[in-house]
């Protein structure tokens, strides 16, 4: 009995050291615990007092880059007017060496037998080794070239490579001795309606003559020399004439946004618009003018009409957008993609006599079409020849996707 006594006991002590025990270790847990949560208490601290420093450079650095901005445009505006200098005189100032007059002596076929007729145009200086820009238009059919410089030098030009279907041309001249200072070019997708431009040309053949004026609109579709569309054409109201054909159109940094290439006149002279080949195309163009002798654009191989209200209505559509396909050439993308034409000829109300009942394209890679300028643009700006493109269309009034492989024009 007493054996089992102090057994009981034993156990009961064991317990009981036991518990203590693992008291003792919890409160040592929860002091380390403590300890623990203290210093990442001061080293958020520590962080909230750096983050409040950094916030306090930061704004210091503002204020100072606020003043410095302030310093540049007073200076600017001070420089200007000490030298009672404009934005528009000191872009002329620093480009006017780079603009040239072109003459071409231009080849006439008539029933007569060949004849000859001349040219006047515009262009600019690309690079210090004698490439210069101008319209296709300015020297179709040339027999020869000279470009002429404000200093009154006189060179004989090579045509390099020509383009009628975005209405560009790359000239040569060997400079020699002369040097010759390449305009720069800005970024066409980055401007905005209502932004000032300045255009220099030759209108009339009076040399180096600039006008002012600003963007009118963005985006127009103009019909080229090779009767394909121009997508993404610069609207402008600068004064321009024959003879401003291939200059440059420049932002108030002097650097070109477009080349001017025609105006909308019902009298031949200008009517208050001009239009400009934006600089995003022209710089694609004339590197690959400069290195093939020519350009390869995206083609489909079809022809089409703008979906209007009148079409609309005469092909039982829901809505009055998209491009309605009118004729598909034979071998062509367009038909080997399996698009379709109409073969109901109509006389529209004003007079223009198409085909109807074809396929009508709402959509290309996912976007939108509403006419031909949105299919032009996405394939001139983003596709390749040789790139796959996925239609929508609108087929007896249901939506199916065709993929297509373009092919190419030059």
């Amino acid at each position: 009995m007493n054996r089992a006594y102090i057994a009981l006991t034993i156990v009961i002590v064991a317990a009981l050291i036991l518990s203590a025990g693992s008291l003792i270790l919890y409160q040592l847990s929860i002091n380390d615990f403590n300890i623990k949560l203290l210093q990442l208490s001061e080293k958020i601290d520590d962080l909230r007092s750096r983050l409040s420093n950094y916030e306090y450079r930061l704004t210091d650095i503002e204020e100072n880059l606020s003043i410095l901005r302030s310093n540049i445009s007073s200076t600017a505006v001070l420089t200007l007017a000490q030298h009672n200098l404009t934005a528009p005189e000191m872009v002329y100032e620093k480009v006017k060496d780079s603009i040239v007059l072109i003459k071409s002596r231009i080849v006439v076929e008539t029933i007569f037998g060949k004849t000859y007729a001349s040219s006047e145009g515009s262009g600019f200086v690309y690079s210090p080794d004698g490439y210069i820009i101008t319209n296709y238009h300015v020297v179709e059919n040339a027999e020869s070239v000279q470009v002429f410089f404000p200093d009154r030098s006189v060179y004989v030009a090579k045509i390099i490579g020509v383009d009628p279907y975005a209405d560009l041309a790359v000239l040569k001249i060997e400079p020699g001795e002369k040097t010759l200072n390449p305009l720069a070019f800005s970024d066409s997708s980055k401007l905005r309606v209502g932004q000032p431009v300045i255009a220099i040309g030759n209108p009339f053949g009076l040399t180096a003559t600039l006008t002012a004026g600003v963007i009118s609109q963005l985006n127009r579709l103009l019909e080229s020399p090779g009767g394909r569309g121009i997508p993404g054409v610069i609207q402008f109201d600068a004064a321009v004439n024959p003879g401003n054909s291939g200059g440059p159109l420049l932002d108030y940094s002097g650097k070109v946004v477009g080349v001017t290439t025609a105006i909308a006149s019902t009298t031949g002279e200008f009517a208050g618009i001009g239009f400009a080949i934006p600089s995003n195309i022209v710089v694609r163009v004339v590197k690959s003018l400069i290195e093939k002798g020519n350009y390869e654009h995206p083609w489909m191989g079809i022809g089409g009409i703008d979906v209007n209200m009148e079409v609309a209505q005469l092909m039982n559509l829901e809505k009055a957008y998209g491009l309605l396909i009118t004729a598909v050439a034979k071998d062509s993308p367009a038909e080997k993609a399996g698009l379709r034409a109409g073969s109901r000829v109509i006389t529209l109300s004003d007079g223009t006599r198409i085909n109807i009942g074809g396929d009508v394209i709402i959509g290309v890679d996912g976007i939108v079409v509403f006419g031909l300028a949105d299919i032009l643009s996405y394939i001139e700006e983003y596709k390749r020849p040789g790139d796959t493109i996925t239609l929508k269309i609108l087929r007896d009034n249901r939506e199916i996707d065709i993929p297509l492989t373009l092919g190419s024009i030059s």
